[in-house]
């Protein structure tokens, strides 16, 4: 039983942890906004900035519906980019202009990017040793690594916008000025953060399934290179001949790596799905879950055909008791993926049969929609096997 119960106290131990960090990341940050001395332009920025951020949120939640993350870890990386990433990025590049005194143009170009993409990515890495079940593969590290951009890009964009409210650089400020600067950010690029970061979350996702020693530390460091190096090219635009490029570089640039990085990540999502049903035939071979559950299991709207119907015929219990099954399935189906590439964690077993066992508990209680004779009553045509499963 200890054995079951451990990853559940390392989790715990890990969001306590990172939840303190964050609360003292927010001390730092509110600091620097009380530093300020002008709540009224703190305040608007503030508005502005969280403008953006829902949106951005349910783009990364769409992503994510085949096997929802746990929304506490959601929050920390929100935290994480709010709060610590620019804690760490602040006194970085503070420390970069008193001790070397570089200029603007090497800030904004050669530390800026290294320090920022590097606080953010310190998270995924974080995920990546201390709550690896939590990583599935690519399409995990793009969602965490959204969460902690988008994080990111709310609080530098405070900033920004109240300086553009106060007035900086010769400019009149006021509310016309912080609106102008927000069509910019929050507008035309309220995903530039997020993007940068994507790459170092794609290199993590790619070392959570490779079987190769070296591949488990090239990927994320390349990951992390490209996304300084983008970082870095944004920033250059936006600095030469005063910007007067930047427009260009965002529609020749920005917006087709967005797009790029968008299809990649659709397209990921598409190949969790075969991952999936592969998965899970092997599954139903070992007798874990029956074979004609699998459509229901893995298509997404077939899942909410199946909760909705569960609703319908026995109530929120039924709804839960569905819910709770699907979330094990696909659990189950990416360990036993790993499982099967010869890259599941040590405790594979024990991980693998507690949710065969979950799955077996709530069994009895399932309400299948009756359709095509693909599952019929309650628990499915076929005698599953009640031997303790290996996922």
């Amino acid at each position: 039983m200890a054995a079951h119960l451990n990853p559940r106290r390392g989790g715990a131990v890990f969001t306590a942890l990172i939840g303190v960090v964050v609360l003292i990341g927010a001390a730092i940050m509110a600091l620097v906004l009380l530093a300020s001395g002008a709540p009224n332009a703190i305040a608007i920025g503030m508005v502005l900035a969280a403008l953006p951020v829902g949106p951005l949120i349910g783009c990364y939640l769409w992503l994510d519906r085949y096997e929802p993350e746990p929304r506490s870890l959601l929050l920390l990386g929100l935290g994480w980019g709010a709060f610590v990433a620019t804690s760490i990025a602040l006194i970085l590049q503070l420390f970069d202009h008193v001790v070397f005194q570089n200029g603007d143009a090497f800030l904004g170009t050669v530390v800026a990017p290294f320090s920022e993409e590097g606080a953010k990515g310190l998270f995924i890495v974080l995920l990546l040793f201390f709550r690896r079940r939590e990583l599935d593969g690519i399409l995990d590290g793009i969602v965490y690594a959204g969460m902690v951009g988008i994080g990111f890009a709310f609080s530098e964009n405070i900033l920004y916008l109240a300086g553009a409210y106060v007035g900086q650089d010769g400019s009149a400020g006021g509310v016309q000025s912080a609106v102008g600067l927000f069509v910019i950010r929050g507008i035309f690029s309220p995903f530039a953060h997020p993007l940068f970061t994507t790459f170092t979350g794609i290199g993590v996702g790619i070392a959570v399934n490779s079987r190769s020693k070296a591949m488990q530390v090239i990927a994320p460091l390349g990951g992390y290179l490209v996304a300084v190096a983008a970082h870095s090219s944004w920033n250059a635009a936006l600095m030469v001949d005063n910007g007067r490029n930047a427009v260009a570089t965002y529609i020749f640039l920005m917006v087709p790596a967005f797009f790029l990085v968008v299809g990649f990540a659709v397209w990921s999502r598409r190949r969790e799905g075969r991952i999936l049903t592969a998965a899970l035939a092997d599954c139903a071979k070992r007798g874990f879950i029956d074979a004609a559950e699998i459509p229901w299991l893995v298509r997404i709207p077939a899942r909410r055909v199946c909760r909705k119907y569960a609703a319908k015929a026995g109530g929120a219990q039924a709804r839960q008791a569905m819910a709770a099954y699907q979330h094990e399935a696909i659990e189950l189906a990416y360990l036993h993926h790993r499982y099967l590439r010869g890259t599941a964690p040590k405790d594979f077993a024990v991980l693998g049969q507690l949710h065969v066992d979950r799955m077996r508990a709530l069994r009895p209680g399932l309400l299948w929609p009756q359709r095509e004779g693909q599952v019929t009553g309650r628990t499915g045509p076929a005698a599953l096997n009640q031997s303790g499963g290996r996922g």
